[in-house]
């Protein structure tokens, strides 16, 4: 396929107005073994900018200014590779230079060419492209972004590779879209990280975000906004300046640009763009009173002198940004001067002219016409500072990979063909080194050597690049060396919202997600990460007090034995139980005595001893339950007073027979006899305990920890789980109290005998009482209160029995011993026949 003439609209470096011709012109080309392609930007002639005055045109010579030393430093690598005895002995590397003007048209003539099969000017279409020889074997540039994402997708057809000096797109890591694409620079995911920490650094969270509509400024600038919001940055306005400047809307566009962010109240703002638009935005901003700003750059701008010449441009503020860490280039100083110095020689320009006119160059034609007006002293202020390294990493990178693909020694390099395809293995997984710095292509096949921070510090009106920190995956400042345009020189403030302190969550207010209050994070609830815009619920087993950064662990609360009312319950059992045992004994001493045969004889020592394990049972409810404790809690208490009101049963029904039915009553008392109440007592006891265990079968109590009673503290606790198996478990022994109160509350006794059912009326009422007043408490109760309310339901029953029936009697047996006699406690059976016979 061969180029079509027609397509080229700007011819080699013919881009700029031709000046007067001189040897410097003809040092761009060279023929070699080995021909690598150059693409470099030179710029063209400007006239007057929409909206600049006529003394800011910017000049060719300026816009080539960089142009021109990128060029220079790779002709300098390459005569470095050359004159070496080591990497490439016995092989010439030339090189073929072509001005890319800025514009995509003019980096795509040369490249096209540069596809050309060799020795032709004609581009082959096959189907295997392994024994295919390009005009060049690898291609260094170009600079711009968008320029390189148009040429990487031909190289990259092609397996070429393109070394890149200054693209640092994020789309170009893209290794399967462009497998042959390299770039000696970072790419702009590491600069946006860079930023994003710098901008943590200051505190500043409320900027706005400008960028020039090119393919390198929005995608930074996406990068940026992306890493921005995941970092509590906020941008209050983010805008693009116009690619084209002359056209008439241009502008317009730029004075709307000013005028918002000057809206927004921002101190910051973070441009990306190259130096042309970033002139434009920055000349716009001081034309219309913007006010003093930190403006944070990049090396795309910071480094021109075309942003920095801009009158009264101190007038901004505060100018920071990063820029490439890069090293010196030795002897490259020494070299160009010796070459302007040489190029005045008509022996030398004789030599270069023959040299270059080897080369078939005329398709396009690689004579750089403007650059016969340049001088040593145009261009001696940029030498150290244009980034000159990454165009000798990028040429070296391309000589270690043919070193190693021809297999070279140290006494010469084997004469065997090598196609541009084959050394991207080289290039992908082989360091190599740049004077003694090791360099190595990474997965996304970019180098990142770091970041400086540079601050525009102006001395004698001139602007001075003052490194002021560091960032290679860490940011590093010296703050103390940054003069920042506020009245104390310190850093001024830029957010919409204030740092929230710990335990505080931002509540948003008004239409700008960004701007926001700061509100305590309620109890049980905690601040977990830096400014949350919610509080984070403590787990149920924690609490949190208001404005907490952590939950606390939640303390058990029970009813301890140390605690005061559980000490006292409890000592009031152990009186209970006392007094208990202490009338089992005196009624065991008196069994045989009328009092206690009338009061049931040994069944009111076993109702006795019933009402002391009843007392004692108090302990259970007591110190940390646990689920066997609970359990039993229900179990123990019915269980012990069914064994009290089962003895008591027989002597009440024995009442209520004597005095409710006399004609029946010799009948009927025949199945009183004290062996057949005994059974009475075991059946009873028996029932009670099948009760227990259908209790424990259907639905005993459990452990419950109730986490939402308590502020700060878990409450434990025994919880009915099934209140059938409670009514169930009770209610027989309720049914107990109930006959025996019906047995007894009608029996009258003859004066000046003892009545020995009233003691049991009142007892089997004071039960009632108690436990009707015990389940509606119960019921409702949900603390540490439940288990006094179970406790003192026991020991007033407890007590109940003691004061109504047993303690009368005791009183007798101990202070009213002649009481204690036949006649006194007869019985109403033994009164029958005297009655009787009256």
């Amino acid at each position: 396929m061969r180029v079509p003439e027609g397509l080229w609209l700007c011819l080699g470096w013919g881009c700029a107005a031709p000046l007067s011709p001189s040897c410097l012109s003809a040092q761009f080309s060279r023929n070699g073994d080995f021909i690598l392609g150059g693409l470099f930007p030179f710029g063209k002639e400007t006239g007057p900018v929409s909206g600049f005055s006529v003394t800011h045109t910017v000049p060719a010579l300026r816009l080539f200014t960089d142009g021109l030393i990128w060029a220079l430093a790779m002709r300098f690598a390459i005569d470095q590779i050359n004159n070496s005895s080591s990497l490439l002995p016995g092989v010439r590397l030339g090189y073929e230079m072509y001005d890319t003007c800025w514009e995509p048209l003019a980096a795509l003539q040369p490249s096209l060419l540069f596809l050309s099969r060799r020795g032709t000017r004609s581009i082959g279409v096959l189907c295997n492209y392994s024994e295919y020889q390009p005009r060049v074997t690898a291609v260094i540039g170009p600079h711009k972004s968008d320029l390189c994402l148009l040429t990487a997708k031909l190289f990259s057809s092609f397996l070429i590779p393109q070394v890149s000096y200054g693209a640092s797109s994020e789309s170009l890591s893209n290794t399967e879209l462009f497998p042959s694409f390299y770039r000696t620079v970072p790419g702009d995911k590491n600069l946006a990280e860079a930023l994003v920490l710098l901008l943590g650094h200051f505190g500043w969270n409320w900027v706005a975000t400008v960028a020039s509509d090119d393919e390198y400024g929005r995608g930074a600038q996406a990068l940026f906004l992306s890493m921005a919001g995941a970092d509590n940055i906020c941008v209050a306005f983010e805008g693009l300046i116009p690619a084209e400047l002359a056209e008439p809307g241009a502008r317009r566009q730029l004075e709307n640009t000013i005028k918002l962010i000057n809206s927004t109240k921002v101190n910051v703002v973070v441009l990306f763009a190259h130096s042309l638009p970033a002139q434009a935005l920055l000349e716009h901003s001081i034309r219309m009173g913007l006010g003093k700003k930190v403006w944070i750059g990049t090396e795309a701008w910071l480094l021109s002198d075309i942003a920095a010449s801009t009158p009264d441009i101190q007038s901004v503020g505060t100018v920071l940004g990063f820029v490439m860490r890069a090293g010196t280039v030795p002897g490259f100083q020494q070299y160009v001067a010796e070459l302007f110095s040489s190029v005045g020689q008509e022996e030398f320009c004789q030599e270069s002219r023959r040299l270059s006119g080897l080369l078939d160059a005329e398709v396009l034609g690689t004579h750089c016409q403007q650059c016969d007006s340049v001088t040593l002293g145009d261009i001696w202020p940029m030498l150290t500072v244009t980034m000159v390294q990454p165009v000798q990493v990028a040429v070296y990178s391309v000589a270690h990979a043919l070193h190693r693909a021809l297999g070279c020694t140290s006494k010469g390099c084997p004469k065997t063909p090598i196609r541009s395809w084959q050394l991207l293995h080289f290039m992908n997984t082989l360091p190599f080194e740049v004077n003694g710095q090791s360099f190595r292509f990474d997965q996304s096949h970019g180098t990142n050597t770091g970041y400086k921070l540079i601050f525009w510090a102006w001395r004698d009106g001139s602007v001075t690049y003052l490194p002021v920190g560091d960032y290679d995956q860490s940011l590093y400042i010296r703050k103390s060396q940054i003069q920042f345009h506020t009245p104390d020189k310190k850093e001024p403030t830029s957010e919409c919202f204030r740092r929230c302190q710990p335990g505080q969550f931002r509540r948003i207010k008004g239409f700008n997600l960004c701007c926001y209050d700061c509100t305590d994070c309620s109890e049980n609830t905690f601040w977990s990460s830096t400014d949350s815009t919610s509080c984070s619920p403590c787990p149920q087993h924690q609490w949190a007090p208001a404005r907490s950064t952590r939950c606390l662990q939640r303390a058990e609360r029970f009813l301890s034995w140390r605690d005061p009312v559980a000490a006292a319950l409890l000592a009031l059992a152990a009186l209970t139980a006392a007094l208990s045992g202490a009338a089992a004994l005196l009624f065991a001493r008196h069994r045989q005595s009328p009092l206690v045969r009338l009061a049931g004889g040994a069944r009111s020592v076993l109702a006795l001893l019933w009402l002391l394990l009843h007392s004692l049972g108090c302990g259970l409810f007591a110190g940390r339950p646990r689920a066997a404790l609970c359990a039993l809690q229900q179990l123990c208490p019915a269980l012990c007073l069914n064994g009290c009101f089962s003895a008591l049963l027989p002597t009440a029904l024995r009442s209520a027979l004597l005095a409710e039915f006399p004609g029946c009553a010799p009948r009927l008392l025949r199945c009183l006899t004290p062996g057949r109440a005994w059974l009475m007592v075991a059946a009873s006891l028996l029932a009670q305990a099948l009760l227990c265990c259908c209790h424990l079968y259907v639905g005993p109590d459990e452990l419950v920890l109730d986490y939402k009673s308590l502020r700060s503290e878990v409450l434990l606790l025994c919880g009915t789980r099934s209140w059938a198996a409670f009514a169930l478990l009770h209610g027989y022994n309720s049914c107990l109290c109930c006959l025996c109160f019906l047995g007894t509350f009608m029996v009258q006794s003859p004066a000046g005998r003892y009545n020995v059912a009233r003691g049991i009326t009142f007892a089997t009422l004071s039960c009632l009482v108690v436990w009707i007043f015990f389940l509606v408490v119960f019921a409702t109760l949900r603390t540490e209160l439940r288990a006094v309310a179970q406790i003192c339901a026991v020991l007033a029953t407890s007590l109940g029995v003691l004061a109504s029936y047993f303690l009368p009697k005791c009183y007798i047996l101990l202070f009213r011993p002649e009481l204690n006699t036949e006649g006194y406690c007869q019985t109403l059976t033994e009164e029958q026949p005297e009655g009787s016979r009256q």
